[in-house]
């Protein structure tokens, strides 16, 4: 995503998810990507919290392919396939929908450049 980059020591495993947060430029913003087995459809989407808050009352809305989904001060967007939920999200007043949208149709597998690029460095040491 233009004008964002990872923050690499974001990036692993986290409840049974891949995780990564980026961070504009200017680090004023940022937002999270995650990535977990499952699928989301009009009757589960308003059901699955999304991200942190899980008190508050989730609105969905389709979007091509994606869910658009907000919940208290935050939102995302949704992409189910293939078993895997990716799921997109920031605080709504810090990044825009436009921009979160941008990240979710910009979402795609990494090849080999691109994931070694993406994960930390194990300085030599013996995995």
């Amino acid at each position: 995503m233009s004008g964002y980059t990872v923050f690499q020591a974001s990036v692993g495993g986290y409840d049974d998810e891949f995780v990564a947060a980026y961070r504009s430029g200017k680090g004023g913003t940022k937002f999270g990507l995650f990535v977990g087995s499952g699928t989301m459809t009009a009757e589960s989407c308003p059901d699955q919290p999304l991200g942190e808050v899980s008190d508050k009352k989730v609105t969905c809305e389709h979007d091509g392919e994606a869910w658009y989904r907000k919940a208290g001060g935050s939102h995302e967007y949704a992409v189910p396939g293939d078993g895997v939920v990716i799921r997109l999200i920031a605080d709504a007043d810090k990044v825009d929908r436009a921009t979160l949208r941008r990240a979710a149709e910009a979402v795609h597998r990494p090849d080999d450049a691109e994931l070694a690029a993406l994960l930390p460095t194990t300085d030599g040491a013996d995995i």
